[in-house]
């Protein structure tokens, strides 16, 4: 069986379900559920995506990349899907933008789906926000269905006081990955605003920007993530001995 590097582009096997999402306030989002082939995830990421007035959405290349790739190399089944009024190759999700208010159903509605999916199981359920889904994060994840958290670039924009101080209370596990160069939080003041919450983590990545550009920054957002949802597990290869697609 042939040795194939794990390339920017590389697509690993997986299950993949074109799925929607059913907002309490009536709305269809759509989305794609990403399982291992052959087994049950032993862990399930639900990721919320950057700005969508900026360009973020379901396709943003972390989470592309870690639906690509984290199914088989890890047994984790990742959820992708795209806010109210956002479009991908997928398709557009109804209702528009609304400044994390009207977002605050969408988190609830791709946490019940996770939870209540059926076939497979999808266990040991995990946030994973980055810039804007971050805030969202924050804002709306608190839902017993959830194991914990992680932040990618997390600008604090939506995020109050009073959320940071419902999660150091909560005490479910929240980690924070700090690009050393972002535009918007770096890591020493990161530190400083999330010592309200004792058992936040912030973990300062060196080198980095907020948009996580390079495959040397993903592989380390994804070996992060990896760590603390399936934790002993790690970090993954960087080669695939196996059958892979290039998208």
């Amino acid at each position: 069986m042939p040795s194939h590097e794990i390339r920017a582009n590389t697509v690993l096997p997986s299950r993949r379900e074109e799925i929607e999402l059913h907002t309490a306030d009536g709305l269809r989002l759509v989305g794609e559920l990403a399982l291992p082939v052959d087994r049950d995830p032993v862990a399930t990421l639900v990721t919320l995506h950057p700005l969508p007035t900026h360009g973020g959405f379901m396709d943003s290349h972390v989470y592309k990349k870690a639906a690509n790739r984290l199914p088989a190399l890890a047994d984790i089944a990742v959820l992708r899907f795209n806010t109210r009024g956002t479009s991908s190759p997928r398709g557009t999700s109804e209702g528009e933008f609304e400044h994390a208010e009207g977002e605050r159903f969408d988190v609830a509605a791709a946490i019940e789906y996770a939870e209540f999916h059926e076939t497979p199981p999808l266990p040991h359920r995990w946030l994973v926000g980055w810039s804007f889904g971050t805030d969202l994060t924050l804002m709306y994840g608190l839902d017993p269905a959830i194991e914990g958290a992680i932040l990618l670039s997390p600008p604090l924009r939506w995020t109050g006081s009073e959320h940071l101080r419902e999660w150091a209370v909560d005490g479910r596990p929240l980690v924070a990955l700090v690009p050393e160069h972002d535009d918007y939080l770096q890591p020493a003041e990161a530190r400083e605003r999330f010592s309200v919450v004792p058992q936040a983590e912030v973990v300062g990545v060196d080198g980095c920007k907020h948009l996580w550009v390079g495959e040397t920054y993903v592989r380390r957002a994804l070996d992060e993530i990896v760590a603390r949802v399936r934790p002993g597990f790690g970090p993954l290869p960087t080669t695939w001995d196996g059958e892979v697609v290039e998208d």
